[in-house]
């Protein structure tokens, strides 16, 4: 796999898991850090399968 694929993938769960923790203590900006990892969780996947079938 590409660094830069991997690399959004590790960004967007991270952020995922600060959202998940930050719903927890109830802050107001957790909802854009899950906004904001699913976006990057979603890029990563769209780049991958971009890549896979490029290949082919």
């Amino acid at each position: 796999m590409d660094k830069n694929i991997i690399s959004l993938f590790t960004f967007g769960l991270v952020l995922l898991t600060i959202g998940g923790i930050g719903t927890f203590f109830d802050w107001d900006q957790s909802m854009i850090f899950i906004g904001l990892g699913l976006t990057l969780e979603s890029l990563a996947l769209l780049l991958f399968a971009w890549k896979r079938i490029k290949k082919k």
